[in-house]
């Protein structure tokens, strides 16, 4: 028992409260959805700051503010360099890059979901269908949020962590079968503000670490471990030297863009002129959001053995952990309910795209669009059936995690971005580029990534846990390099079709 009587109580209360507004909004932009699109895409012209809160809230997740600090815990400066400094830098550079060309492409296409947006671009059903199958990967990213989630509000209740995920599975999945892009822009925004205010409380609470100044404070890690001020820990799995800190960072922070809840974010502004404003409003609060990892320092600090009452903690308890113990009620209440909303904002854009996807990628499809009329319908069901998955999946992370759920998360999400990253940069950047290009780039890139990491090739893939960054910025770069060669070659080849018609 780590929570107060007293922060239980009024945790509940706080629960209930807080879920109530959700449901508030909810039920506000149901009334909007008359059909499958405007659950996808919405049909309120929301303002483009507000949209671009909305991304910050979806980018940012539960990985940000409760799993990833407790890599910084385990493994100190090193991790900073990478999770606050290479990998956002790469993802704001390559977010502002997209985002505009892909705005233009997807209103030209007219695309709801990242494979529909494909299939249309490349003018291949097969292809689209492909990408719905492979967006299933995006499932241990729902897995990793609600393990975060889990933790969080099992700590600060005092409860079952069984019954919690239960709890937060119903919950969500539940209104998510109602909701849609209209109330999430709402809810999203009202999450982003919360989530800024408790980055700030969160960056800020380790302040009396640095009463002899920031080599005081690294002097208080040292003693600790000396590789936790280490620009590189050897000791790690993830931030062994320069190349896994800067070389893969850059090339998941420029891809990690790919996703269907980041990506398609843009097509929720009704003018694109907005786009700039859009990317501002973003970028800002991510800056903030991206920083909250070092508090995973001043957890280290706090529990430098990682024992709590005697108890040993669990990477994915240790922030947690430090929010229970840390702060008074009041603000331990309000720090509680921004991780919750860190969580649920990423949760509420993966469940929306990727039920989306099933229905209209693989359902209608498979199915020669038989149940076209009733695809909101079936769009509920399949909500109904991710749920049951994700909270199966949630329950045995919880139970047997390698290391942290972020690494089953990372293996997942790496691969599915990886698959997606050519044929997004090939039809936002490139013309008359060949279906059989891309489609050999995107089976290149997973064969790749998945076969380095479960065949443990490469010197990094020798310890008991992994790094899936490694094995996907290979992959990445691998089906680059693949994908330009065959778009070179069928580009040849249209060129002599010409010259012979001509």
């Amino acid at each position: 028992m780590i929570a107060s009587d007293t922060l239980v109580t009024y945790m509940w209360i706080l629960l209930a409260v807080y879920s109530a507004v959700i449901l508030f909004f909810v039920v506000r932009g149901a009334r909007k959805n008359k059909n499958i699109q405007d659950y996808a895409v919405g049909n309120i012209g929301f303002p483009s700051w507000v949209v671009g809160l909305s991304l910050a809230a979806s980018m940012t997740s539960a990985a940000t503010f409760i799993i990833n600090p407790g890599f910084i815990a385990l493994y100190g400066i090193s991790g900073v360099i990478s999770f606050a400094l290479v990998l956002p830098l790469a993802a704001f550079i390559s977010l502002i890059v997209f985002t505009k060309g892909f705005a233009r492409q997807g209103k030209a296409v007219k695309a709801t979901t990242m494979a529909q947006w494909i299939g249309k671009r490349y003018e291949s059903k097969n292809y689209a269908i492909f990408f719905a199958f492979v967006a299933l990967l995006l499932m241990t990213f729902i897995v990793l949020i609600n393990v975060g989630l889990t933790q969080v509000i099992s700590k600060s209740l005092n409860a079952d962590p069984f019954y919690v995920l239960m709890g937060i599975t119903a919950f969500v999945f539940g209104y998510m079968m109602f909701g849609g892009a209209n109330s999430m822009v709402y809810t999203n925004t009202i999450q982003a503000i919360i989530m800024c205010i408790v980055a700030l409380i969160l960056i800020g609470s380790g302040a009396e670490y640095f009463t002899d100044g920031i080599g005081g404070f690294f002097d208080k890690l040292k003693a600790i471990d000396p590789n936790l001020v280490k620009p590189t820990n050897p000791s790690s799995f993830l931030f062994r030297d320069y190349f896994e800190i800067i070389v893969t960072q850059i090339v998941i922070g420029v891809a990690i863009v790919c996703q269907p809840h980041i990506i398609t974010k843009s097509l929720l502004l009704k003018d694109s002129s907005k786009v700039n404003t859009y990317l501002f409003s973003g970028i800002a609060f991510m800056v903030i959001f991206f920083l909250v990892v070092i508090v995973g320092l001043y957890a280290r600090i706090s529990f430098p053995d990682f024992m709590v009452n005697g108890t040993a903690l669990k990477m994915d308890e240790i922030i947690p952990t430090y929010v229970v113990t840390k702060f008074s009620v009041g603000v331990g209440l309000v720090i509680v309910v921004g991780l919750i909303s860190a969580g649920l904002s990423t949760l509420e854009s993966l469940i929306q795209s990727l039920s989306i996807t099933v229905t209209s990628d693989i359902i209608n499809p498979l199915f020669k669009d038989k149940y076209t009329a009733k695809t909101i319908s079936i769009n509920k069901v399949v909500i109904i059936g991710l749920a049951i998955v994700s909270f199966l999946l949630s329950w045995n992370q919880i139970q047997n995690p390698d290391i942290s759920v972020a690494i089953f998360a990372q293996n997942g999400v790496y691969g599915y971005f990886a698959a997606a990253f050519v044929p997004v940069l090939f039809g936002t950047f490139l013309k008359n580029v060949s279906t059989r290009s891309v489609f050999i780039a995107s089976i290149t890139a997973i064969v790749v990534h998945f076969g380095i990491y479960y065949g443990r090739i490469t010197p990094y893939m020798q310890e008991p846990v992994n790094n899936p960054g490694v094995s996907a910025a290979i992959g990445i770069v691998t089906s680059l390099i693949v994908g330009y060669i065959f778009y070179k070659l069928d580009e040849k080849k249209q060129r002599g079709h010409i010259r012979l018609d001509s």
